[in-house]
């Protein structure tokens, strides 16, 4: 029975998307972002030779159309990109509105967002008075650090040394509709940050705030840096997912990375959790050797966006993307004759925007082992009903198969 692996390259947006004029970083619409495309020009132009050199090289994923899904998305001819595909390939575009990591992977997975999500004014304060009265209750403090928009590896810098003395957690939002909390795995602990954000959640989830995030960090005033020991507690999906679809026909699943938070564990059997994108990938390796037959493999790699994209780093995102292209090469070569893999994303994170939010895009469509040719602009809701079929499960959202 054939098995279907659905891989989702967190941020790897590809351009295009009708609406980006709707969306902004700041005060700049994000019409005209495009992360791979514009990844690929500034490395063929050697802005981004930290720890690499010269053009984009992507051949395993480019051989599956990847350069064809940036030229259909966004009419750009990525700079490295020129093979003939030998895949499926295509673009998908979102409905849900929102460019955030649950709005994507539920659109994938079927179900488009029917809310719009809250999210917290740029001010300082951010956050209402009743939440920070709460928060303070459930963590024990007379106050909190932070109540503002940042970025996690700047606001720790600025706030570690006073949480040390203080004790109080460092509490701050982005432009996503999130609720982050940082805390020192030692001094405060982890097991109450986790706790905290966990007990805060409900409350949150109410006022369809997507996310809580325990956001763990170690060292000391000057030496700070962030753990892998991120938790993520996500409002749960309104509708059944293409996770519980399978799960309900008798089958396995299995969740890599962070989608057993993106998807608070619902229709998920068999949770691989890992420090990085590596150990991560030996997971993914390890279950195309070894799942069940007509099982359903869920995979986010989340660094491209956490380590490069929201610090603008092109170099990184670009050493990130020819790694996970050599490690999809040993992926495709362990996988069983009948087996689908789907690579896609689900937003975009253009290093070279401003800001250091999400960026609103298309995203690549990659099929193997579904012969070759062109998709064409599809939704992400087809996603998640393509996998369903090629699966020979019920699908129940709006998607249809491309397959």
């Amino acid at each position: 029975m054939a098995r279907a692996f659905l891989i989702v390259m967190d941020s790897v947006g590809c351009g295009g998307a009708p609406d980006a004029a709707s969306f902004f970083n700041g005060s700049v619409p994000d019409t005209g972002a495009n992360t791979l495309g514009h990844i690929a020009e500034a490395c063929a132009a050697g802005r981004a030779e930290e720890g690499r050199s010269g053009p984009l090289r992507m051949p395993v994923l480019d051989a599956l159309g990847l350069g064809a899904a940036i030229r259909l998305s966004s009419g750009v001819q990525a700079p490295g990109f020129g093979a003939v595909p030998q895949g499926r390939w295509g673009a998908a575009t979102e409905v849900s509105n929102g460019k955030d990591t649950p709005s994507g992977h539920w659109e994938l997975a079927g179900v488009p967002v029917p809310w719009d999500w809250t999210y917290f004014p740029d001010t300082q304060p951010a956050f209402p008075e009743a939440l920070v009265a709460e928060v303070c209750r459930a963590a024990g403090t007379a106050g909190i650090l932070g109540n503002c928009h940042a970025s996690g590896v700047p606001i720790i810098a600025a706030l570690g040394e006073e949480h040390l003395r203080t004790g109080w957690p460092i509490c701050y939002t982005s432009a996503d509709s999130v609720f982050q909390i940082a805390a020192h795995e030692e001094a405060f602990g982890l097991d109450r940050l986790i706790a905290l954000c966990q007990a805060i959640a409900p409350t949150l989830h109410a006022r369809k705030v997507g996310r809580v995030i325990a956001r763990p960090f170690t060292g000391t005033p000057g030496h700070f840096s962030r753990t892998p020991n991120r938790r993520d507690f996500a409002i749960a999906p309104p509708a059944p997912t293409l996770l519980d679809w399978v799960q309900g026909a008798g089958r396995a699943t299995h969740a890599v990375g962070k989608i057993g938070d993106i998807f608070s564990m619902q229709g998920i059997g068999t949770l691989h959790k890992g420090k990085s994108d590596m150990a991560l990938f030996e997971h993914l390796l390890a279950l195309a050797e070894g799942s069940e037959d007509g099982s359903l493999t869920f995979a986010n790699f989340v660094e491209f966006d956490s380590l490069y994209g929201h610090r603008r780093d092109v170099s990184g995102y670009a050493r990130a993307l020819e790694w996970f292209d050599a490690q999809a090469g040993a992926f495709l070569a362990r996988l069983r004759p009948g087996d689908l893999a789907l690579f896609t994303a689900d937003h975009g994170n253009d290093p070279t925007w401003g800001g250091t939010d999400h960026t609103r895009e298309r995203v690549p469509v990659l099929v193997h082992g579904a012969g070759a040719g062109p998709l064409g602009l599809v939704a992400f809701t087809d996603v998640a009903a393509s996998v369903a079929a090629h699966l020979g499960v019920p699908s129940h959202g709006p998607g249809r198969s491309f397959l």
